[in-house]
Order: structure tokens, then sequence, then C-alpha cells
């Protein structure tokens, strides 16, 4: 077991030779990478940053030369990634652990986030009380608060530091365990990705149980900006069978500008990749806020429902809605592999049908419409009911399977 250890050994080398020795205590090998620029290193690394910044296409020489703090962080970020990323192709890294402040955890997190999900990654920050999605993405990234300032070993610092070594050392020796067991297992399943959200569930659920009863493991994404950003990883990175994309309401908080927006890559990953997809909208008649106190004066005359005291919904106009619809139609007809829309007529959420607060159907009507005029030859299949019905339910895994079964 071998603990790539990232950090700039100009300012944290004694903190990082301090980690180094207690991983070795618990058995585990490490290799520290420095990741400095502009100051000399006070310990010797086993990769230098003069192969760190090669890895970058540069030289270390030409980075100090310019003295471009802000430069030197981003080409030791990329090359930090790319050395990481070779050595776990090679075998040669079974975990990674960061130490830093804003520039250290900036350089950890890129090559933290350049590696698969499963692969131990602890990056120890005076950043991690704060937001870090910045930093995490889509990865399974764990940020363990430095309290103090990662400037020497002192009796605070010692205490978060071993902690750090000790948890990484138990990550890796769990995942070491897991890989060895899953030799001996049953193949797994072939991997289904869905979509949900709290406005959905009925409908997830019930396809969820018919695609596991043919066989099918699936794996459920939060449409919360992170979760989809999550499921489109996963799929480009080869480890999806099928999607069932019920809950596109991230496309909406792109649009429009809510908070959870995954980015304007969102619903491209299957298409991409030639992977059988159902596409849906659901959630699409909304855009999320924090408490309603956030929500920007720009829309103080538009449609809101208050989900909770730190979730504030709003209704998505007619002319968003058919955006909407173009954009879900567009991608789908961009798709290289078996793609399927299918569409609830009578409501896009669990507050999007009769009697509801988002009840509209002309808005209903405009999303349905902007999907019909650019989705191509993309098949498109009608169900007259909300989409927490479980008929609606049924039928769009019934059209994955059918789509599933046709790649086989």
């Amino acid at each position: 077991m071998s603990v790539y250890l990232l950090a700039t050994l100009d300012t944290k080398g004694a903190e990082a030779e301090f980690v180094k020795g207690q991983l070795k205590r618990q058995g585990v090998q490490v290799t520290l990478v420095d990741t400095g620029a502009l100051g000399e290193p006070s310990v010797k690394p086993d990769v230098t940053r003069e192969e760190v910044f090669q890895a970058a296409g540069t030289s270390w020489q030409t980075v100090v030369e310019k003295q471009d703090r802000g430069e030197a962080v981003t080409l030791a970020a990329q090359g930090a990634a790319k050395l990481v990323r070779e050595a776990w192709e090679r075998g040669q890294l079974h975990g990674v652990l960061g130490l830093g402040g804003s520039a250290g955890t900036t350089i950890g997190t890129a090559a933290m986030r350049a590696l698969p999900l499963g692969v131990p990654k602890l990056m120890v920050s005076t950043l991690a009380s704060g937001q870090v999605r910045q930093y995490v993405g889509d990865k399974d990234i764990f940020m363990l608060n430095s309290v103090v300032d990662i400037l020497g070993v002192n009796r605070l610092s010692r205490v978060i530091l071993h902690e750090a070594a000790c948890a990484m050392a138990g990550m890796v020796k769990g995942w070491q365990q897991e890989n060895d067991e899953a030799t001996t297992q049953q193949p797994d399943r072939p991997l289904i990705a869905a979509t949900m959200f709290g406005v959905t569930t009925p409908c997830v659920q019930r396809a969820k149980e018919i695609l596991e009863q043919a066989g099918y493991e699936v794996l459920v994404f939060h449409a919360t900006g992170n979760g989809g950003q999550a499921m489109e990883s996963l799929i480009d990175e080869g480890l999806i069978a099928g999607v069932l994309d019920i809950t596109t309401t991230e496309l909406a908080d792109e649009l429009v500008g809510g908070i959870l927006s995954a980015g304007p890559q969102r619903l491209t990953a299957a298409g991409r990749r030639g992977i059988p997809q159902v596409i849906s909208v659901g959630a699409t008649d909304m855009v999320n806020f924090g408490p309603r106190s956030t929500v920007p004066p720009s829309f103080q005359n538009r449609l809101f429902y208050q989900h909770n005291a730190n979730v504030t919904l709003m209704r998505t106009t007619v002319e968003e809605n058919h955006r909407l619809g173009e954009e879900i139609g567009f991608k789908a007809a961009q798709a290289t592999g078996p793609t399927v829309i299918i569409l609830p007529l009578q409501g896009v959420s669990a507050i999007d049908c009769a009697g509801q607060p988002f009840d509209d159907p002309t808005a209903r009507a405009a999303l349905f419409e902007g999907i019909r005029a650019k989705c191509g030859q993309t098949e498109l299949v009608e169900i007259n009911e909300p989409i927490n019905n479980p008929l609606f339910a049924e039928a769009a895994a019934s059209q994955l399977l059918k789509l599933l079964g046709q790649r086989r």
C-alpha cells in the first residue's frame, strides 16, 4: 500500500515529514511530493517540484523566473494531477493525502479529482470548515479542518495531523481489503444511474424496483448540482450501463440562476458515450434558492413555494420552460446512443399537477413544445399522467430496459 503525500515543502516541510512518519508507523509506504515553487524545500521529497512542473509541460526554472504565484499554483495543480493519475494507472498509488492552505488545497484536491471514485482521498485544509464545493467537485474527497494554521507541529496540529495519518492508513487498508474480497465474489450487476429530487421520489422509487428486478443495480443521484455532476463523471468513466434521467431540474437552475446548477455540460455524458438513456423533465417547474431572504431582488414578483426554512422554490415561467425544452431536445438529438424522451403530460413534479401550487398547463405545454421542436429523430413517448403516477414510472423503466436489451 502506497500513499502519495502532497505538500508545498517550502512552507509545510516539517508537517509533511511528521505525517510521513505517522503513516509509516501504520505500515503504509509514502511517496512525498513537493508541490512548492518559489521557496526552498525544507525536507527532501521523493518526487521533486521539477518533476511536478515538467508534468505540467513547463520547467521549475521558468516558473521561478516569472515569480507569479497564481500561475505557479495552477501549474503545480496540473502537474500533480497528471503524476497522481499516472501512478494510480501503474498500480503504484492507493491513496492521496494533501496538506495546505488555499494554495495547497487547490493543488491537492486537483490531484484527487483526477482519480476515480473509491480511491482514498483526504485533504487537511485551513479551508475545510467553509464552502468546499469548488475543491471537492464530484469526487469522494474527505476534507479535514486543520483548526489551526498548518505552520509547525504543535500540541494542536500534532493531534490533527496524527488523526489524518490514521484516517488515511485505515482507508487504504480497507480499500485494499475490499478489492481483495471483490476478486472472490460474484460479478457486480450492471449499473443504472437515475436522478431524483424530493418531488420526483415516488417515480424513481417505483422505476428502481422494476430495474432491480430485471437484474440491474441502480445508483440514485440527488439532483442538487453535485449529484448531477457526479453522475456525469461516472458515465464518462465508463462505469454506467444505462441512464434513467428522470429529474433534469439542474438545467433550470443553470438557465435561470438558481443555486443547484450542475453546469452547462449536464445531460451530455451519456449521449457522448453512446450509453442507452431515457430522459424526462422532472422538477423543471422549479428553480432552487436558499432561505427566502436569499432570493435575488430581480425575482421578487415571481411565484414561490417555501419547501422548508432553508429551501425556496421558484416557479419557472412559460418562456423559461420553452427554452428548457429546446435545450433538452437539442442535447437528446446529439446523442450517439439509443435515447428516448418520456413526457408526463399532467405534471412534472409533485407540486406541478392538478390542485398543487405550481400547476401550470401553459408552462408545461411550452416545455413540451420546445422539446418537440429540437429533438429531431429522438423517440418521444408521451404519457397522459403526472410524473409520480406509477404508470409513468413503469413506462420509463420499461423504455430503458428495451434500450438496454437492444444494446445487448
